[in-house]
This record gives structure tokens, C-alpha cells and sequence, in this order.
């Protein structure tokens, strides 16, 4: 297997630093706008290893465009950092996924951080479904996991992160390390939902019951662009099954579905679930499940 060239992401902040012996950036720039009706992936610029397959209109030539995000890798060690960006036009309809969860390293003896920066805009009149496959965090891991929404007009976006800390089932709790996750969601420049969340096990709140609470796996999904939000959220606790492990509620027009739990399984089930409920809501037609999902 030939390679490939470490490279410099563009769309990165100037702050960070780069050892390119030691670093591996890789960068992925998408494009979708809408053709005589039909959703194309009109860009397509990549450097290093992130890759996405060819499109897919599963519904339809004037459904939603499926494009899965390919990073043969499979995870970030330390110093390896990402950049994906997708821009969404006027009248286009597009879905994202990954084939398979992305794992998370343990750090390396100097302690050096990974990173990962999505950045997704949406015209006004465009539609974006953002819906990668669970993160694992390897104990030890160290790195910043940012996600910035940029939303124009009546623009709709529904999207979710899964993360699962450690590996419980073979006895390796996330039991040292640091991630930082930070949300930006923004409308036509004014901000929605900014959140920041450090996830510290030697941090009380890890353990704390006001806190992480020792959950070792979370979700969010979010929803932009719901007409009728009060039924929607109705339509939601009459679907999902009830649990102390899920909330949702609604704030300046984003709707938020948290989970907090133990099970990676539950987690996925109930956002998938959550989106086959919203989907018809939020763009008027039925969810229709990546194939990816079921290999």
C-alpha cells in the first residue's frame, strides 16, 4: 500500500501547531447543491487519509443525496487531527454518515492531543442530515472534538453525536485522560446552542450524580426547523421507550435529545428511532436507513 502524504488541513486555526514527523492532518471539503431537481455533490477536496464514497440517491433521483465519510485509519492517535466541512445550497438535500464507529487512541507518552473540527453550513431552503456512527474513547485518550453549524435563512438541519468512553465490556473504564467537546450551532450569524463540555475523569462531576454521573456512553441529537415543535416533542415520548436515561426539550428553536447511560445499543436505538419520528417532520419524508447501518 503506496503512503499517503501528511498534509496541512486548510480550515484550520492558525493556533495549532504542527510536527509534520509526528502529525497526521487530513481534510475533507464537500459540496452539495441542487441540479434540475436533483441533490449532486458538486465538490469534493480532500487531503490525506479522508475519503468518502460516491453518492447515493436511494430515494429517489429527487430524494436526499447519502454520502458515507471514509477514513481508512479508523481512529486518531496522537497528533493526528481532522478537518471536515460540508456546505449544503439552496434546494439541496443531503445525508451524511460513516461506515463504522471511530475510535479514539490512548496518548502517547508526551501527552500529545488529537483533534477533530466539523464545520456544516446549510443555505436558506437547504436540508442536512448529520449522522456519523458512534466515537470510542480509549482510556488515556487526549484531544477536542468541535462541531460548528452554520445555518442561513429557513435552513433545517437534524444531526446527533454518540460518544462511548472506555470499554467496559472488557473491563477498560475511560479512567484517565481528557476530551473537550464543543457545539456552535448558529443561525444567520446569531447564536442557538454554544455548549462546552470536558470530560475529565480525575474531574468530581465525572462521578458526580450532577454530572457525567459515571455514564460511560452520551448522545445528543438536535433538530433545526421543526414547524410544530410542542408535537413534535409529543410525538417523540409517545415513540421512544420511557427511561431515566433520555430528555429532550427545546431551546431558541433547537430541539435537543440528550442520552446519558451505560449502553452503547440503547444509545443508538433510541436516536435512530428519534430521527425515523422527526424525519417526516423536519424535511416531509420517511426516514430511509443507510444501508451501511445493516452491514
Amino acid at each position: 500500500m503506496t503512503a499517503i502524504p501528511r498534509a496541512i488541513p486548510s480550515g484550520f486555526d492558525s493556533g495549532h501547531r504542527f510536527d509534520v514527523g509526528r502529525h497526521w492532518a487530513a481534510s475533507l471539503e464537500l459540496g452539495f447543491a441542487a441540479r434540475q431537481g436533483v441533490t449532486r455533490m458538486v465538490a469534493a477536496r480532500h487531503r490525506g487519509p479522508l475519503r468518502v464514497q460516491r453518492p447515493f440517491h436511494p430515494e429517489g433521483r429527487v430524494g436526499t443525496c447519502h454520502v458515507y465519510l471514509l477514513h481508512p485509519p479508523g481512529g486518531l492517535v496522537s497528533g493526528d487531527a481532522l478537518a471536515i466541512s460540508a456546505r449544503v445550497e439552496a434546494g439541496a438535500q443531503a445525508l451524511l454518515t460513516t461506515p463504522a464507529a471511530s475510535k479514539l487512541y490512548r496518548a502517547d507518552s508526551h501527552g500529545v492531543s488529537w483533534s477533530q473540527h466539523t464545520r456544516l453550513s446549510v443555505a436558506d431552503g437547504g436540508q442536512l442530515e448529520w449522522l456519523p456512527q458512534e466515537t470510542i474513547a480509549f482510556d488515556g485518550s487526549r484531544g477536542e472534538q468541535v462541531t460548528t453549524i452554520a445555518l442561513e435563512g429557513d435552513a433545517r438541519c437534524l444531526g446527533w453525536e454518540m460518544l462511548a468512553l472506555g470499554r467496559p465490556a472488557s473491563q477498560l473504564p475511560y479512567a484517565s485522560g481528557r476530551i473537550e467537546q464543543r457545539f456552535r450551532l448558529m443561525r444567520d450569524g446569531a447564536p442557538l446552542w454554544l455548549e462546552r463540555q470536558p470530560l475529565d475523569p480525575a474531574h468530581p462531576r465525572f462521578l458526580g450524580r450532577w454530572g457525567q454521573g459515571g455514564a460511560s456512553v452520551q448522545a445528543t441529537l438536535w433538530a433545526v426547523g421543526l414547524i410544530d415543535e410542542t408535537e413534535a416533542i409529543e410525538a417523540l415520548r409517545e415513540a421512544l421507550p420511557a427511561s431515566p436515561c433520555w430528555a429532550v426539550t427545546i431551546r431558541h428553536g433547537v430541539m435537543l435529545l440528550r442520552y446519558l447511560g451505560l449502553e452503547r445499543n440503547e444509545a443508538w436505538d433510541l436516536c435512530e428511532s428519534a430521527w425515523q419520528v422527526l424525519r417526516p417532520r423536519l424535511i416531509g419524508r420517511e426516514a430511509c436507513v443507510p444501508r451501511i447501518w445493516r452491514t
